[in-house]
């Protein structure tokens, strides 16, 4: 896996982590344990643990309250997760399946929610208070960004901006506080705290940004699900909004009544249009955008293993199977 290579210098810590994710989840309650412990195995690359113990080490060094954040950090994004595959109805997640597939929704929908109870307790344990209040305020936008998605599902008026306002808040946020927590928890001064924030923020979207284009024109091979899924679903992605933006008036209806149209056909439909209008190339050229945004933040730090993993990450964002 090129991630857990990319993870070698902090590999004992990110073991660390893990031991004190599946110790939190777990419950007295016997009939319980068997829920919980497939909801550790859900989250798959640890990426954002890894971002916070890679920025920790190369700001200085990792401690005790750094490995408390990364389980924490991995409990919320796991939550948003379980509620995701509720909200898309989804049958697996990376070859596996899902909580609401293998029990129901009431009892995803109560995970998640559990998830996100441990992880503000958990939270509440560190050596001050400041770690509990940036989870807090990440997760509230976290969940301020999948309402707003799901609101806005099959609205064709969605504009570029407003949809990179929610992909920063569901999906870049997460990463964005791992490198802050990091950073501040690891002693780093002001200007390298916010040099890595933005990182973590550039490289959030450069991932969501790269995960549109490949729900488009990836493999589903590899990628673990179904191409068109967001198609299928409603969602308006970046492709789609610029092939809007490209249209003229008629095509543009046309395209609105593709996606007004049968879910199943949606994909095979819009192929030709979508390659018409250089949507392809627009979304690839705006993840490498995201992704050279990451790559110039590191700049502000000294050469270091922990540096050059995350350029790797920033590397990955973009290239997995583009």
């Amino acid at each position: 896996n090129r991630f857990h290579t990319l993870y070698a210098s902090v590999a004992n810590e990110l073991v660390e982590v893990e031991t004190r994710f599946r110790l939190e989840l777990d419950s007295q309650h016997e009939m319980l344990r068997p829920l919980l412990l497939h909801g550790t195995q859900l989250g798959g690359k640890r990426l954002r643990p890894a971002l916070l113990l890679l920025t920790a080490r190369m700001c200085g060094a990792v401690n005790p309250d750094h490995i408390v954040l990364g389980a924490v950090i991995e409990m919320v994004h796991t939550a948003t997760l379980v509620h995701d595959d509720v909200l898309d109805d989804a049958e697996s997640r990376r070859h596996s399946p899902t909580i609401n597939h293998r029990y129901n929704n009431h009892t995803s929908i109560l995970l998640g929610d559990y998830l996100f109870a441990q992880s503000f307790r958990l939270a509440a344990t560190l050596s001050s208070n400041r770690g509990c209040q940036v989870i807090g305020e990440a997760a509230r936008k976290v969940c301020e960004g999948e309402l707003r998605q799901t609101m806005l599902r099959g609205d064709v008026t969605l504009d570029e901006p407003t949809y990179f306002e929610i992909l920063n808040d569901k999906t870049a946020e997460l990463c964005r506080i791992a490198c802050l927590l990091g950073a501040e928890y690891a002693g780093a001064r002001p200007q390298h705290v916010e040099a890595i924030v933005q990182f973590g923020q550039a490289l959030g979207m450069a991932f969501q940004v790269a995960d549109d284009y490949l729900d488009l024109w990836g493999d589903d091979a590899t990628i673990g699900k179904t191409l068109g899924t967001d198609l299928l679903q409603g969602k308006m992605t970046l492709p789609i909004i610029h092939l809007l933006n490209q249209s003229s008036t008629s095509q543009r209806a046309k395209v609105i009544a593709i996606l007004e149209g049968p879910a199943e056909f949606r994909l095979q439909r819009l192929r030709p249009l979508l390659a018409a209008s250089n949507s392809k190339q627009y979304t690839y050229d705006v993840a490498t955008r995201f992704q050279s945004d990451a790559i110039n933040c590191l700049d502000a730090f000294a050469s270091s293993s922990a540096k050059d993993a995350l350029l790797g990450l920033a590397e990955l964002a973009v290239s997995r199977q583009i």
